[in-house]
């Protein structure tokens, strides 16, 4: 299971994913969905698009991974989890599969979800990859609209350890005469994803050519985004419970997106663009984007788990006020570890933990490490216990930022911070 082991759990292959929508005959093909991919960014608009497709009534899959608590997060109809029963179901259904052709925990499920989609026969589908795009196993739909939000180093070991590498392996989801839109431009890949689509006659889009954010201001639990559609040369002015002031990009690549796909005969007005965007958790679920979990002292949680996703997290801290700064880190053990201490604030006080799977860095390594990147901090056995002791330092107009790892954010005891 790759979520906790790492690259050793993964097949990069699509060759088990064809044969259970085989077996299970098709379901991919069964329903209309969008296919979103990116190192950074893909959950929220993947989020955001769902909340807006609700918004508008239509009947709305999600497949989003990994999930922070529950399984059943991963798969979603309007919301709401997949049933317990419905995945032991499958499951049990599955098994002369699993043992014939030994899938992975991911392939499996995305064979579930697909399966689930058009058996509920939902009017859309948002698909999140799981990790690349050309061999991910999402990759056998064919999808309305293909999304790459953006491209940073993350699984270099799997995706290639150069932008242009990364960016062609997500290019992957871009197909035959199906339109795609590259949430943020840039010099090192734009060039990638434009022979991709020439190659296969697609178009392709930029969301930065189509959508300017002219302004952006962020309050503790929203933020306001004031952008122009550059091709109707309009100014709108939107809000998102997704308080994170970098959510502006992802925001701006949802703009373009819904603009593609009203193009392309989907119904969504610009008031529903607004309601859907407005809340987004409500409907969606979606927790640990700069998600706030208590007042007096403000304790933040975010998944950022990879330099590029630290970077903005970092500037997101910047643009918000404290006192004094605590820091609760744990981090996975393939991550570029170095690549993200040397970006965070040295102002800071750190609490060094660990998820509780085999694929995390232990506490004392972590704590060696930062000791040399110049960042002052203690061991904390888990999660919940740095939160305790982030407490007792903590006074009131001081800043508690939980961070590094989608595990750290997931094994936090919400019952016990109540606002």
């Amino acid at each position: 299971m790759f979520s906790r082991t790492g690259p050793a759990a993964l097949k990069m292959d699509l060759s088990n994913t064809l044969a259970i929508c085989k077996v299970l005959e098709n379901p991919e093909k069964k329903f209309k969905c969008i296919h979103i991919a990116g190192t950074n960014g893909k959950g929220s608009v993947s989020h955001m698009l769902a909340s807006i497709f609700q918004s508008s009534g239509y009947k709305t899959g999600l497949y989003t991974s990994p999930h922070l608590t529950d399984f059943r997060e991963r798969i979603r109809i309007n919301g709401q989890m997949i049933p317990e029963k419905r995945v032991v179901s499958f499951t049990e259904s599955m098994i002369p599969v699993i043992e014939s052709i030994s899938p992975s925990f991911f392939e499996l499920t995305v064979g579930m979800a697909f399966q689930y989609f058009a058996e509920e026969r939902v009017d859309i589908a948002i698909i999140e990859t799981g990790l690349g795009g050309r061999l991910d196993s999402t990759n056998v739909v064919t999808p309305e609209l293909s999304i790459i939000t953006n491209i940073g180093f993350d699984h270099v070991a799997l995706l290639g350890n150069t932008l242009p590498l990364i960016a062609n392996e997500k290019a992957g989801i871009i197909k035959a005469g199906i339109p795609a839109l590259i949430g943020e431009k840039s010099i090192d890949t734009a060039a990638v994803f434009q022979l991709k689509a020439k190659n296969v006659q697609a178009d392709l889009y930029f969301a930065d050519d189509m959508v300017t954010i002219k302004a952006a201001v962020q309050e503790i639990d929203k933020l306001v985004v004031e952008l122009t559609d550059n091709t109707l040369e309009k100014t709108l002015r939107l809000q998102t419970d997704l308080a994170g002031i970098y959510q502006k990009e992802n925001i701006k690549t949802v703009y373009a997106a819904i603009q593609l796909l009203k193009k392309s005969g989907w119904d969504i007005s610009e008031d529903v663009l607004k309601q859907g965007l407005k809340q987004v958790i409500r409907l969606t679920g979606l927790h640990g984007r700069w998600e706030l979990l208590h007042k007096n002292p403000f304790i933040v949680a975010d998944v950022a788990h990879n330099a590029d996703g630290i970077k903005k997290l970092i500037v997101q801290i910047s643009t918000t006020a404290y006192n004094k700064l605590f820091i609760i880190l744990g981090l996975s053990a393939d991550k570029d570890t170095a690549a993200i201490l040397h970006q965070l604030p040295k102002n800071a006080f750190y609490f060094y933990t660990r998820a509780s799977i085999p694929r995390a860095m232990s506490c004392q390594d972590l704590k060696e490490l930062a000791d040399s990147f110049g960042l002052s901090g203690c061991i904390a056995a888990h999660v919940n216990q740095a939160i305790e002791l982030s407490l007792e330092k903590a006074e009131k107009h001081d800043l508690i930022v939980i961070c590094g790892s989608v595990f750290i954010v997931g094994e936090i005891d919400r019952k016990k911070l109540c606002q």
